[in-house]
Order: structure tokens, then C-alpha cells, then sequence
């Protein structure tokens, strides 16, 4: 629910050279809630219990509505406006460039589920390290996630208003980023443990790169008739990754013992996700839907004056 309603009201509210920032805070608290449950969590857990911290997170996790409700952006209610003028799942779905942002999503959370469900086993078991190392290695990971992405969100919209194409900056951002990650990963199969530490954190700052764009180009693709829709049938096809990825994983690992093909499996999928968003996707900019082009107004070389009608 939370990603289409985002993605709402940040096509509805932010200009193109905003949008890149806007979606980097959502997308740092995406990485920085798993930073501080690695630090902390595990800490917190052994000392007061897994109930009571869960009933802390629970409460915690809802301290931003008061100012929400009292400073969110007002608008009229256009619902039924934009079910009118806006393209069904349908036709979406027909649009090649919804498909590529739909799988490089996937790609991009199959990485993002690598990390979260497995790592710490992976750092203890595999690596080694102690439980105190795990946590601040991975927490460090993830912390880095959240601190690149307002960075690069903040530079994407300064290249954008610098005069660069939204499809050029995008799409950099997006390419470069996944490819790094499976970069990244890939060298982690093979590294000592010190080499491994800084592969990881530099998996994690490139997660910044993606994080903070990604949705940007859904939201001008599909514009504020269509956004949620498009969103919606997105987030549902990326977090399918939530179920394969430790699935996949742990059976991959049951039957060698070892991390070497979870890791190059996921660096493969990253690598699949840049060409998504390099190849398949068309060029980022919003896409005329046959609801809108039956509402434009055309020239009649009939009439006097150059009065108009409605294409029916």
C-alpha cells in the first residue's frame, strides 16, 4: 500500500528535478531501518525479550503520523477523475517499458532480500565473524545504503536542472548502480575476509544509486492518471523476489554448504536488472495514454475561426 501511495503523491507534487531527492529519503529509511535493526536489534532482543521489542518497534513505527496528518500537502479529492482519465492495469501491461521497470525492480529486490535474509548467517557461519563483528559489519552495509542515497538523489536532480535529459541521468543512475552491485557481490565469492568487508560496503553504497531513482522513473513514465496503478502491479512483481531469494538461497546453500553460487546468482540477477532499466525501458518520459489522446482537441480545417471538437 505505502509504495503506490508514494509513488502518488510524488507525481503529483514534485517537478521532474525533485524527484530524485523526494524518492532517496524514502529509499534511505528503506535501508536504514535494516542498519539499525542489525546494530541494534539483536542487542535489544537479548536483553529485554522479543515481545516487548516488538511492541517498542510497533509503537516507534507510527510516531510519523501526528505531523503527517498535520503538514501533508492538500489537494481535492480526484479519485474518481483519475479512474476516468487514467489507463487500465490492461493497457499498462501492453507498454513494453512497464515491464522493464516491473523486472528491474525485481532484480533490484532480489539483491536487497540477499542481504536482508541472509547475510548475517552468512557472516557468522561462512566468515566466521563473531556476533558482535556481524552486526556492525552488516549494519554498516546498510548504513551506507541510507547515507548514499539522499547523495546521489541530490545529484541526479542537479544534472537534470543542469540541462541533462531526465532519460540520460535516470537511467546512468540506475545502469551504473546495478551493475556495481553485481559487481560487488561477485568479487564477495571469492574474497578474504578483509577484502570482503569493503566489497560489502561498496554493494551498499551503490544501493544508493538505485534506491534513489528507481521509482522516479515509474512515476514520470506513468504520470500522476496512472501512477498508482503502475505502482501498485510494480511492487507486486518486485517483491516476488521476497519469496525466491531466501528460498532459492537457502536451497542453493543446503545442498553445497557454501555461499559461492547464492552469490553469483544474485550478481547475475543485478546485472539482468541494469540491462531492465538500460534496454527495456524506453526513454523516461511520460507516456500519452489512449484515454488522454481521445480528450485532445484538434484543429478543424472546417470550421471558422479554427473552432475545435472533441475527437469522440
Amino acid at each position: 500500500m505505502a509504495y503506490p501511495a508514494y509513488a502518488k503523491i510524488f507525481a503529483n507534487h514534485f517537478v521532474e528535478s525533485q524527484r530524485g531527492f523526494a524518492n532517496s529519503i524514502v529509499g534511505a529509511g528503506q535501508s536504514l531501518g535494516p542498519a539499525l535493526g542489525i546494530l541494534f536489534g539483536g542487542v535489544l532482543v537479548a536483553r529485554f525479550g522479543w515481545r516487548p521489542f516488538f511492541i517498542v518497534l510497533g509503537l516507534a513505527s507510527l510516531l510519523w503520523l501526528p505531523p503527517w496528518l498535520r503538514w501533508m500537502p492538500r489537494t481535492s479529492a480526484t479519485g474518481a477523475q483519475d479512474m476516468k482519465q487514467g489507463p487500465g492495469l490492461l493497457e499498462i501491461v501492453r507498454h513494453r517499458s512497464s515491464w522493464g521497470t516491473w523486472i528491474g525492480h525485481f532484480c533490484s529486490n532480489y539483491f536487497l532480500y540477499f542481504l536482508l535474509t541472509w547475510l548475517p548467517f552468512y557472516l557468522q557461519r561462512e566468515r566466521n565473524f563473531s556476533p558482535d563483528v556481524m552486526a556492525k559489519i552488516g549494519g554498516a552495509t546498510f548504513l551506507l545504503a541510507a547515507l548514499s542515497s539522499p547523495i546521489c538523489g541530490w545529484l541526479s536532480d542537479r544534472w537534470i536542472s543542469a540541462g541533462a535529459t531526465t532519460t540520460r541521468v535516470r537511467k546512468t543512475f540506475m545502469g551504473v548502480g546495478m551493475t556495481c552491485n553485481g559487481l560487488f557481490l561477485v568479487g564477495c565469492a571469492a574474497a578474504t575476509n578483509r577484502l570482503l568487508v569493503a566489497l560489502l560496503l561498496l554493494a551498499g553504497a551503490s544501493f544508493g544509486l538505485v534506491s534513489s531513482n528507481l521509482n522516479a522513473v515509474t512515476q514520470t513514465l506513468a504520470g500522476p492518471h496512472a501512477v498508482g496503478r503502475w505502482m501498485g502491479a510494480q511492487n507486486f512483481v518486485a517483491n516476488l523476489a521476497g519469496a525466491v531469494a531466501p528460498a532459492l538461497t537457502g536451497f542453493l546453500v543446503g545442498r553445497t554448504g557454501h555461499f559461492y553460487w547464492p552469490f553469483l546468482i544474485t550478481s547475475a540477477i543485478a546485472w539482468v536488472g541494469a540491462l531492465q532499466w538500460i534496454f527495456v525501458v524506453g526513454p523516461v518520459e511520460p507516456v500519452v495514454w489512449n484515454t488522454q489522446r481521445k480528450t485532445i482537441v484538434p484543429a478543424d480545417p472546417t470550421s471558422i475561426g479554427g473552432s475545435s471538437v472533441r475527437v469522440p
